[in-house]
């Protein structure tokens, strides 16, 4: 009967590994938490809480409209097209103008938390990727 002891421990091991592998590695999050219309014609303001994990980058993209960001937590270093990359801390905020180019990456050891302001155009995607 002691052989069923490699077969469990060979199992175990099996299992914490297959869910090692499937795991999905940390992505960039962005929770919309309201979305309003402005008194200006085709124009919304939308706030969301974005989550970058450390190591992890937004990818470069556009909005329709400004972005006006405020680092809750964590530090991110912000990448806009034209202009050297800034490291933001918590506490701190940025502006992004509209239709530009732009990446934040956490190259810190926690979770970057930004609370991001868009002032857009209404019914565009909010985010459009950049090559």
């Amino acid at each position: 009967m002691t052989y069923w002891k490699p077969v469990a421990a060979t199992l175990v091991l099996a299992l914490v590994c297959a869910g090692t592998l499937g795991a999905q590695p940390p992505a960039f999050k962005r929770t919309v938490i309201q979305k309003q219309d402005l008194s200006m014609p085709g124009r919304e303001v939308v706030q969301a809480v974005a989550e970058l994990p450390a190591g992890v980058a937004a990818g470069r993209h556009t909005h329709p409209g400004e972005e006006v960001g405020y680092l809750m937590e964590g530090t991110l270093t912000l990448m806009v097209e034209g202009k050297p990359p800034v490291t933001v801390k918590a506490g701190e905020s940025f502006f992004v103008p509209a239709g530009v180019v732009h990446d934040g990456k956490n190259e810190g050891g926690a979770t970057a938390k930004v609370l991001a302001t868009y002032i857009v155009e209404k019914g565009k995607p909010l985010a459009s990727p950049a090559p």
